[in-house]
C-alpha cells in the first residue's frame, strides 16, 4: 500500500508518500480501507519529535480517518465487512484503577494512535475494534474522517471536565483551528455566550458562523483587555486555552472571580508560569483534559452525524501532497480541518 511516513524527525521535507507493507488484521482488529483522513497539530509535533516519545521508524502519522471495513479478525464482534467506520485514537490496555472506573484516558499506559504508535494516513489501517465507531452511510467521508479527535476532545473539555452550564460565558482562543472551531460550536450548543479569538477578519467571520457571539482579533489587541471591556469588567466564566505559554496569563486575566481555564494542549510551549497570584486571589481553576472516553466520544459524534455540529474543511488534498497539508497547519492558513485522501481514491 501507499502511506504517509517519515524515517526521522524534522521539517516538512522528511515526509514522503510511498510504499509500505500492507497491514494485517489481528484477531481483535479490523482492516479498514481508508477513504478520508485529516490532520491535527499533533501530527506536526510528532513529525518534529516529542520529548520522551520514541517511535518505531518509519512512522506513519495520523489520528483521524474514516473508511470501509474490508476484513475483521476472528474475535471481532462489533463490525462486519462493508461497515462505515471512523477512528477513536485513544488506546489503553485496561486493568488499571482508572479504566476500571470507566475513564481510560487516565490510564498509565494511555497512548494515541498516530502519536505513540503508527497512525492511519495510509490506504489501509488495521485498528483494534474498540478504537472504531460506526458511521451512518449518509455521512460524507470528509466529515467522518475529520470529526473524531477535535470534537471528542472539545466535548470532554467543555462539557465533562469544565462542566459548562447554560447562560455562562466562554472565551475560545484560536477559534480557527480544529479544536477551537469545535469548541465554539459546542459552547453555543450548550447555551453559553461565546467569545472567540482569531487572527484575521475572514477567520473571525467563520467563528461567527460557527456560533460565536463576539469576536476579537488577537493580532490587533490584547484579548484580555478587550474581554474586560466587553464584559463591563466582569470577565468570562471559562477560557478554552490550548495555546499555552503565549496566552496563559491573559487567559487568567480574562476570567471572572471563580472562573476556570480548560486546556487540552500547549502549542506555543508548556511552561507559562503558574500565575498563582491570579489563581488563589481570584479563586480560579485550571483544568486539564485529554481526548475523551468512548462514551463521551459517542455523545459528541452523534451530534456530528446528525448535523448539529459540522467539521469545517479548510482544504482537501491528495495524501501525496502531505507536505502542503502540514504547511497549512504550521502557517495557520485557513479555518478548520485539513483533509487528505489516498491518491488511489481520487
Amino acid at each position: 500500500m501507499k502511506a504517509v511516513q517519515f524515517s526521522e524527525h524534522g521539517d516538512r521535507d522528511v515526509l514522503e508518500y510511498g510504499d509500505f507493507p500492507d497491514p494485517e488484521a489481528g484477531p481483535e482488529e479490523v482492516l479498514v480501507d481508508v477513504k478520508a483522513a485529516s490532520l491535527n497539530h499533533l501530527d506536526v509535533w510528532t513529525r518534529r519529535g516529542l520529548p520522551g516519545v520514541e517511535l518505531e521508524m518509519p512512522h506513519i502519522p495520523g489520528s483521524d480517518m474514516a473508511g470501509v471495513v474490508t476484513e475483521v479478525g476472528e474475535r471481532v464482534t462489533r463490525f462486519e465487512e462493508g461497515d462505515h467506520v471512523a477512528l477513536l485514537a485513544g488506546v489503553s490496555d485496561g486493568g488499571d484503577e482508572f479504566s476500571r472506573k470507566g475513564d481510560p484516558t487516565l490510564a498509565p499506559d494511555y497512548r494515541i494512535i498516530g502519536e505513540h504508535m503508527r497512525g492511519v494516513h495510509a490506504e489501509y489501517a488495521a485498528v483494534p475494534e474498540e478504537n472504531l465507531v460506526p458511521v451512518p452511510e449518509d455521512v460524507p467521508w470528509e466529515v467522518a474522517g475529520s470529526a473524531s479527535l477535535v470534537f471528542q476532545t472539545a466535548w470532554r473539555m467543555l462539557i465533562h471536565r469544565g462542566e459548562l452550564r447554560p447562560g455562562e460565558s466562554v472565551l475560545v482562543l484560536g477559534a480557527s483551528g480544529g479544536v477551537g472551531h469545535a469548541a465554539v460550536q459546542i459552547a453555543d450548543h450548550a447555551g453559553a455566550e461565546v467569545y472567540a479569538t482569531a487572527s484575521t477578519e475572514e477567520k473571525l467571520e467563520y467563528a461567527r458562523d460557527c456560533g460565536a457571539d463576539h469576536v476579537i482579533n488577537y493580532e490587533d489587541e490584547d484579548f484580555s483587555r478587550k474581554i474586560y471591556e466587553m464584559t463591563d469588567g466582569r470577565g468570562v466564566d471559562m477560557v478554552v486555552d490550548h495555546i499555552g505559554e503565549s496566552t496563559y496569563k491573559q487567559s487568567l486575566k480574562s476570567l471572572t472571580k471563580g472562573g476556570r481555564v480548560v486546556t487540552c494542549g500547549a502549542t506555543t510551549g508548556p511552561d507559562p508560569g503558574a500565575g498563582l497570584n491570579y489563581i488563589f486571589w481570584n479563586q480560579l481553576s485550571v483544568i486539564g483534559s485529554t481526548m475523551a472516553t468512548p462514551g463521551e466520544a459517542d455523545e459528541a459524534l452523534d451530534l456530528v452525524w446528525d448535523g448539529t455540529f459540522e467539521p469545517r474543511i479548510r482544504e482537501t488534498l491528495p495524501m501525496s501532497e502531505i507536505e502542503r497539508a502540514h504547511e497549512l497547519l504550521e502557517e495557520r492558513q485557513g479555518f478548520g480541518k485539513v483533509v487528505v485522501i489516498p491518491d488511489s481514491e481520487l
